[in-house]
């Protein structure tokens, strides 16, 4: 593009451009265009108007193009263009969807967006588009385990049931244990979190000893009570039994909810439990241990306290796990399960496999 206009300018289009260019609540672009046509106007020489406006010598000719054939109008509007890419034709999007939800071929377990992309010769960013459009992701899988307990419904019903309509009179217990808890001593002090930069620590550890927590939450106050072990035996567990017996007031109906480890179920156990008729055991399904509620407080202590704890000793793990649940019976937050019992029974058949 070369110069193929003279620019010469009216009274009224020049106090036009000098009020353009001396509003600042102008765009940038507009005092810009401005600029360049008062400097032609003034005759300058191409090559000084691009210095003067920092713009290139083309951009200068455009902008002298436009005056002259549409004014002062034209400078304050882009001209139209066509968009830089055709949006993706619908048949090519339903392959794609109907490509990623089928399965890979041979032995390959998942679609990449590069393999995708080569199958419809679309590129990779418009595959990844058309995934993010539809909230598909390949790269992810959840994993689930689906119960066997032939009583599932009826342990989902008596467990859920204590949770939204507790007996009066009782106390309503949520009893695990969290074992092997690991004392990790870190080769070398980590650095804290830095604009920029997350915290870092090393990979590699120590081994002090473990440890096994038993925790009991109260589902209506939500406090904790937990008792540190060496051992996860049923010796233990009849002393942490004896420890919440003593906690409880008496004349108190005590309705604890377990998993079906086999130290639950010990005969020494069940003897304890003949000798104290207060208590009650509610066992969960099999393979369904996120019914118990105690778990989500194990989740938060391993969130917060273990996973980047630094532990030089069994004594140190036992002192910050205590100080944890001492923080935590601070304020305390009852348990409120929300879901109906019949709602999880109904998701459950609606994701049973069918029968062969």
């Amino acid at each position: 593009m070369a110069q193929t206009s003279s620019i010469l300018l009216s009274a009224a289009d020049r106090e036009r451009l000098l009020a353009i260019v001396a509003d600042r609540n102008r765009p940038q672009k507009h005092v810009e265009r401005a600029r360049i046509i008062l400097h032609a106007a003034d005759h300058l020489p191409v090559l000084e108007i691009a210095k003067r406006a920092d713009v290139s010598r083309p951009s200068v000719w455009r902008w002298q193009q436009r005056f002259a054939e549409e004014g002062v109008a034209g400078l304050l509007r882009d001209k139209t263009r066509p968009p830089g890419r055709a949006p993706t034709p619908p048949n090519q999007v339903a392959r794609v969807l109907a490509i990623t939800c089928s399965e890979p071929p041979g032995e390959v377990t998942h679609w990449s967006g590069r393999a995708v992309a080569a199958l419809v010769g679309l590129s990779l960013r418009t595959v990844q588009r058309i995934w993010d459009a539809h909230r598909l992701q390949p790269h992810r899988v959840r994993t689930f385990k689906r119960s066997s307990d032939p009583a599932f419904a009826e342990k989902v019903e008596d467990i859920v049931g204590l949770y939204m309509s507790p007996p009066a009179h009782a106390v309503v217990l949520s009893i695990d244990e969290k074992s092997q808890i690991q004392a990790l001593g870190r080769t070398r002090a980590g650095t804290p979190v830095k604009p920029g930069r997350p915290a870092t620590m090393t990979h590699d550890y120590e081994r002090h000893g473990t440890t096994t927590l038993f925790a009991a939450l109260d589902v209506l106050d939500g406090t904790v009570l937990g008792r540190c072990m060496q051992r996860h035996r049923h010796p233990e567990f009849i002393r942490f039994l004896n420890a919440v017996e003593g906690s409880v007031p008496a004349g108190k109906v005590i309705h604890a909810i377990l998993d079906n480890y086999a130290v639950h179920k010990h005969p020494r156990v069940r003897a304890w439990l003949s000798r104290h008729p207060r208590w009650v055991f509610h066992f969960t399904p099999t393979s369904a241990s996120w019914i118990n509620a105690v778990e989500g407080f194990f989740s938060a202590l391993t969130r917060r306290r273990l996973k980047r704890g630094d532990f030089r000793s069994i004594v140190d793990l036992q002192a910050a796990i205590h100080r944890y649940i001492a923080e935590h019976n601070d304020d305390p937050r009852p348990f409120n399960w929300t879901k109906p019992a019949r709602d999880i029974l109904r998701r459950v058949n609606c994701h049973a496999e069918p029968a062969e």
